[in-house]
């Protein structure tokens, strides 16, 4: 069962410009470099078969999740600075 939880307030999207450059390398770096690698890791695996007992396969995909879900987080919180 879930439990309902309204929306929080906007606060203040103050950020210097080094911590907006900070946000922005971080996406990049997670975009362009760690989830390529990722992608080519749970490919290769699932090439194997088998892949509920694939560790490869079991914690890329897991490590994918993470990497899509801090993009998400990060890409909102840069929307909302400009």
């Amino acid at each position: 069962m879930t439990r309902y939880r309204p929306p929080r307030p906007k606060g203040s999207c103050y950020i210097t410009p080094e911590g907006e450059k900070a946000l922005r390398d971080e996406v990049r770096q997670l975009w362009k470099v760690e989830r390529p690698i990722v992608t080519n890791t749970v490919h290769e695996a699932a090439k194997n078969g088998d892949r509920s007992e694939n560790g490869d396969y079991i914690y890329g995909k897991r490590r994918l999740r993470e990497i899509d879900s801090r993009v998400r987080f990060l890409t909102k919180r840069l929307e909302e600075l400009t």
